[in-house]
């Protein structure tokens, strides 16, 4: 499992990346054919009471699988982006078993 964990204009928080690095490591239980995950920490100036973006990329077999969430706060954020791309994996991972 590689997670590669970027900080855009935010301060780098060693707790974030934990947080994240726990959530993605479900994900590549669940699903043997992941190969790696890149994470953009944002922070949007113009939304002030939201405005904290998570950009989540997987790296598989086949086209990439891309989420993006904006919420209040980065724990929210990633939670949200995790869920996306969960749905979008179920559904690749139909694909994968009709072959």
């Amino acid at each position: 499992m590689t997670v590669n964990i970027q900080y855009v204009g935010v301060d780098v928080s060693e707790t974030l990346s934990a947080f994240t690095e726990e959530k993605l490591k479900k994900i590549f239980n669940r699903y043997e054919f992941l190969i790696s995950a890149s994470v953009h920490f944002k922070q949007d100036e113009k939304e002030h009471n939201i405005g904290k973006i998570c950009n989540i990329e997987l790296s598989l077999p086949g086209p990439r699988i891309f989420a993006t969430s904006n919420e209040r706060n980065f724990e929210v954020s990633v939670r949200e982006t995790i869920k996306d791309l969960e749905r979008q994996l179920e559904k690749r991972k139909e694909v994968f078993k009709t072959h």
